[in-house]
């Protein structure tokens, strides 16, 4: 019989103020031990260093962002803290660039962190959805996705041509790599392909875009906290984290409760890791991401109803685990590993940064409006088939979910993330021909 753990209101629970779940003195010793060990340069490498340490700075950060005026109530506070407050630590030495290198390295090469981290939030949220809601959604997704890139591209490149920028080129420098799925999806190839046509050196190309997806990334984040305002001023544009507005009762996710399982816990680890390492084989043979195949295989084991109850629930379980105790050490490593300050910094022209908003704003719109009359929740519609195109790819879907705190909808974020950043790829050969 799987070992469950019954959680008891009478075991001397602290009160007061805790952070990361601990009383503020434990914490402070927790705190101390690893700046402690940060900068006396003794911070192990891998996981064991790399984790204490992006999980107390991530806490503080977090901590500062949700008790800070504005940034709390109107740009998404804690997650954008965390982010940017991080990243500028990296960026101007703050943090010794030893461990630097330890938070790199653990969020993005090799086996990183971060795919750990989507592994489990693809996994546990599509299995822990409701069945008949999923089959329902999925359907009616691609036409939100599609309305946020036509307003996207279509805004830009009017506003563009109106403000002297260059319709062609607001569109395909700034519209394009914005709605493209990220940099490794969407930016490198785009800059060869853009390269290739225009015979000029990739790299070039990718300077000038990496500005835009920098500051398109940044602002998502920001707008993904207003919407998560908007919601709570218009309670009739959201449904908290409900993507499609269910009309009966067999749309409606049954509410059961169950007793938390270390042991169902690590089934659902072993099968998020499993149907990581599927999508990569699949991707071997398919032309397609690893984790649009994955985001396809765990959604085709829920609809057929595949796999037991009881895992598809310690598969959630898992991912709530990993979601609220981690997320802001994630963000940790996003900062460091993913946020380029001088990218962001040099870009700041009043004519860039409008064009920036404007393309981050229509795909807000489209998705928004085209996602209503399919049946879904204008902001749910507009974060993640709107904000999750026009973000940083995984690691935006990341940000972007956690500023309008609505880290559930991962899997209808990383469809736009790789099968929309994808459709932009393709897209972008057509525009190609028809600027030329």
């Amino acid at each position: 019989m799987a070992t469950s753990l019954k959680l008891e209101s009478n075991m001397g629970e602290e009160k007061g103020f805790k952070i990361m779940g601990m009383s503020l003195p434990v914490f402070g010793v927790c705190a101390a031990v690893v700046f402690a060990a940060v900068y006396m340069g003794v911070l192990p490498g891998g996981l064991v260093g790399a984790i204490p340490f992006m999980m107390v700075l991530g806490a503080i950060l977090d901590e500062i962002g949700n008790r800070t005026p504005i940034i709390k109530d109107y740009f998404g506070g804690g997650p954008i803290v965390v982010i940017f407050g991080s990243a500028a630590l990296f960026t101007y030495g703050i943090i010794p660039a030893k461990v630097t290198d330890i938070v790199v390295a653990f969020t993005k090469s090799g086996g990183s962190f971060l795919s750990f981290y989507i592994a489990a939030l693809i996994t546990g949220s599509i299995l822990g959805m409701d069945r008949k809601l999923l089959i329902k959604a999925s359907v009616r997704y691609l036409p939100a996705i599609l309305g946020g890139v036509a307003v996207a591209l279509g805004l830009v490149g009017i506003v563009g041509g109106l403000m002297g920028f260059g319709m062609k080129q607001a569109i395909l420098y700034i519209g394009v790599p914005i709605m493209g799925g990220g940099m490794g999806a969407g930016a490198v190839p785009l800059s060869e392909m853009f390269g290739d046509f225009f015979a000029v050196d990739p790299k070039e190309m990718l300077s000038v875009m990496i500005p835009a997806l920098a500051m398109g990334n940044a602002m998502a984040i920001v707008v993904a906290g207003l919407l998560d305002k908007l919601g709570k001023a218009k309670p009739s544009l959201t449904g908290n984290g409900e993507l499609m507005i269910a009309k009966d009762d067999d749309f409606k996710p049954t509410e059961t409760n169950y007793a938390i399982d270390v042991k169902l816990m690590g089934v659902g680890m072993a099968l998020a890791t499993t149907f990581f390492v599927w999508g990569k084989i699949l991707a071997k043979f398919i032309p397609i991401h690893s984790y649009a195949l994955m985001i396809i295989s765990v959604a085709v084991f829920k609809a057929f109803g595949i796999l037991p109850k009881r895992y598809e629930v310690g598969a959630n379980q898992f991912f709530r685990f990993i979601m609220d105790n981690l997320t802001p050490a994630l963000l940790i490593g996003i900062g460091a590993a993913y946020t380029d300050l001088a990218a962001v910094l040099s870009a700041f022209t009043v004519q860039y940064i409008i064009l920036v908003a404007v393309t981050v704003v229509g795909s807000v719109i489209g998705s928004g409006i085209v996602g209503y009359f399919m049946g879904f929740y204008p902001i749910e519609s507009a974060i993640t088939a709107g904000l999750c195109m026009a973000n940083m790819g995984g690691t935006g879907d990341v940000a972007v979910l956690s500023a309008s705190k609505r880290m559930v909808l991962m899997p209808f974020a990383q469809i736009s993330s790789r099968l929309g950043g994808a459709f932009i790829i393709i897209l972008a050969t057509s525009l190609l021909k028809i600027f030329a």
